[in-house]
């Protein structure tokens, strides 16, 4: 095989390996952004859900609010971030 052919083929390879990784889905953790986020439902407790969403929420320096639960296999646990209304900005 020549050096341009492997090079080829190394970059289909590559190029397929990240189509399949952006087809993963949010995975177990926060998948979220500044005004909110889901936590998996099977992945963590509740206690665990609340004290990621406080921890993401944070980095925004924003409360976590509990939205919702979809207490079933597959379903999620939603937050919303909101600031503070008795901290000064």
């Amino acid at each position: 095989m020549s050096v341009q052919s492997t090079a080829c083929v190394a970059l289909g390879l590559s190029l397929l390996a990240t189509s399949l990784a952006s087809c993963a889905g949010p995975g177990t953790g926060v998948t979220g952004n500044d005004t909110g986020g889901i936590i998996p439902y099977a992945s963590v407790s509740p206690e665990l859900a609340r004290d990621l969403a406080i921890e993401h929420c944070a980095r925004y320096n924003k409360e976590a609010r509990a939205t919702g639960v979809d207490a079933q296999y597959g379903g999620y646990y939603s937050f919303s971030c909101r600031f503070d209304a008795k901290r000064a900005y």
